[in-house]
């Protein structure tokens, strides 16, 4: 067990050291020095002495440091005084060049007289060309001309410059390059934007400020670049022209000019072709369309087949030799396998004869028929289903956007126009099929009923 005066010295220790901030955890060197009573009371009297000296040169060198700060203080105040009547002299200069100023402008503008509104037209003058020349076609071979007329109207517009003579005169010889150049035409190379991304030089050929062509198509002149159009003339007209003026070198060449400067050209991006235009039809317009082929192919074959058949019933009426590679020749058998029958049996016979040709000559005929009839009110049905999807669009979206309701309206139309395309065709065709038909009936008919009668003649003067 620890004596009382180990148990006393041990406490104290522990006060002292709270008192100086000291615990066993932050300081555990100081705990285990500090043993004894009068070592720790020396070590407490050396702190003491050493914070005493830190403080007097604490103090002393904020005594030194005082001196400094009123030498800074009244520093600072006088170079505010100095910048006070200083500002005050810049704001007296201010008011005085301010007057200045309009006492020049005043003088300026009696000097100016009528100039001013000369300069004041040529400003306007320069902002309309640079206007003009921006999207104009010869500014691909002279694009420095918008910049300069920017400065210029920028220049006559600050107030405080004027154009030299210089800039006058180039101002009037932009105006008449531009003049001139509308009359020219002019080939050259350049850098050409094509519609797959790349850009290649080619040749092209400037039709004065109209258009802008390369070989076998029309070129746009848009932000500064020079690219092919999105959709080209339908057609080998007009794409075909621009060849033969690139290909030119003297006399004249048959160009599709656009007078608008590229405005018709640039309907051509809306205007839809002919697939696009079926596939407005949607699927009433496919079957329609597929109706049409088999009414036409079915129309062709029987033209090739009647033609046929009735050359050779024009061969047969011409010649004495009986042929079964014919209608009229398989007919005027019967009566050569019948000529000892009498009147009623022979007539019989040519009749049954006659019918037995008639299913290949009129096959297929009724069937062009309803081609024809069907197909305008399939147009029909698909005019209604345009319509209802017009209707449901407004329902959805009211009338305020055109565009949601072409759709709808562009199939009604189109279904119409192909249901006629193909019934007014194809009433055609079944009518020339039809009549050549009838026309090798016909001889049939007359060739049987001739050959009765002269074979009726013949019994009746037996008879008599």
């Amino acid at each position: 067990m620890k004596s009382f005066k180990q148990i006393r010295n041990s406490a104290l220790s522990l006060t002292v050291m709270a008192a100086l901030g000291l615990g066993a955890a932050s300081s555990p060197a100081v705990a285990q020095q500090a043993m004894s009573m009068s070592e720790l009371l020396r070590k407490v009297e050396q702190g003491r002495v050493q914070d005493n000296k830190e403080n007097r040169e604490r103090e002393q060198r904020f005594r030194a440091e005082r001196g400094q700060q009123q030498t800074l203080l009244n520093n600072a105040v006088a170079e505010k005084r100095r910048e006070e009547a200083r500002s005050a002299q810049l704001e007296a200069q201010a008011a005085t060049n301010k007057e200045d100023l309009k006492k020049l402008e005043a003088e300026l503008n009696e000097r100016l007289g009528s100039l001013k509104e000369l300069f004041g037209v040529m400003q306007q003058v320069a902002g309309d060309a640079r206007t003009r020349f921006e999207t104009s076609v010869t500014n691909v071979e002279n694009p420095d001309r918008v910049e300069f007329l920017e400065n210029l109207a920028k220049k006559i517009g600050s107030s405080t410059q004027l154009p030299s003579l210089d800039e006058i005169d180039r101002l009037w010889y932009e105006l008449q390059r531009e003049m001139t150049e509308s009359g020219r035409v002019v080939k050259f190379q350049t850098n050409v934007l094509l519609n797959d991304g790349t850009q290649e030089e080619l040749d092209v050929v400037r039709v004065g400020v109209f258009n802008i062509v390369a070989d076998g198509k029309y070129l746009k002149y848009e932000d500064g670049d020079l690219s092919e159009l999105a959709r080209q003339p339908s057609g080998g007209r007009f794409t075909g022209s621009t060849s033969d003026i690139l290909e030119a070198t003297d006399g004249m060449v048959r160009f599709g000019l656009d007078p608008t400067a590229g405005g018709v050209l640039s309907t051509y991006k809306s205007r839809p072709n002919l697939v696009e235009r079926i596939q407005q039809g949607g699927i009433v317009g496919y079957l329609i369309i597929a109706l049409g082929i088999i009414g036409l192919l079915i129309s062709l074959e029987r033209m090739v087949v009647l033609s046929v058949a009735s050359r050779k019933v024009t061969a047969q009426l011409n010649s004495s030799t009986l042929s079964d590679d014919n209608a009229l020749g398989r007919v005027l058998g019967t009566y050569a396998e019948n000529q000892n029958a009498d009147v009623e049996t022979l007539e019989l016979k040519m009749s049954e004869a006659i019918f037995k040709e008639t299913p290949a000559l009129n096959r297929a005929l009724l069937f062009i028929k309803i081609i024809s009839v069907v197909a305008p009110l399939m147009g029909l049905l698909g005019t209604v289903v345009g319509m209802i999807n017009t209707f449901q669009a407004i329902t959805l979206y009211g009338t305020g956007d055109p565009k949601l309701m072409a759709g709808g309206i562009s199939q009604a139309l189109m279904t119409t126009v192909l249901g006629l395309c193909v019934a007014i065709p194809t009433v055609l065709l079944h009518t020339i099929v039809s009549g050549r038909s009838k026309r090798i009936l016909q001889i049939l008919q007359e060739q049987s009923a001739g050959i009765v009668a002269e074979h009726a003649e013949k019994q009746g003067g037996r008879a008599a």
